[in-house]
C-alpha cells in the first residue's frame, strides 16, 4: 500500500508526463494499442530523436514500457489501466472546463 506522500509523488510523475503535449500525444497513441518510434514519430509529426527523448523520459517515469520486436522496439503503455486513467481524465476535464484553455504555462499560479 502507497503511503500520501508515495501517492503524491506518483501522481507528480504522472503530471509531469502529461506537462508536454508531445507526451500527452504519445500516451493518447499508445493507449489505441503498441507502437514502434518510427511511426510514431510520423503520425505524431515529430523527429525521431525528439520522439526518442520523450519517449525515454516516460519509460523513466514508469508509464510506458519498451519491448524488443525482432531488430525493433516496440512501445506500449505499461498498464492498460493508464488508457481507462486517460480516458477518464479527459473526460472529467471536459465536463468541468472544456471551454477553457490554460493561458501560458509558465505564469505563476497557472495549472
Amino acid at each position: 500500500m502507497l503511503t500520501v506522500a508515495s501517492e503524491v509523488e506518483v501522481l507528480t510523475r504522472f503530471g509531469r508526463a502529461l506537462a508536454d503535449p508531445i507526451r500527452c500525444r504519445v500516451l493518447l497513441a499508445l493507449r489505441e494499442g503498441p507502437a514502434y518510434p518510427a511511426d510514431l514519430a510520423d503520425a505524431l509529426g515529430v523527429s525521431r530523436t525528439r520522439l526518442s527523448n520523450h519517449l525515454a523520459c516516460l519509460r523513466d517515469c514508469g508509464l510506458v514500457v519498451s519491448a524488443p520486436d525482432g531488430r525493433r522496439t516496440r512501445y506500449e503503455l505499461a498498464d492498460a489501466r493508464l488508457g481507462h486513467a486517460l480516458d477518464d481524465l479527459r473526460a472529467a476535464v471536459v465536463a468541468v472546463a472544456g471551454d477553457r484553455s490554460c493561458p501560458d504555462a509558465d505564469a505563476e499560479g497557472c495549472c
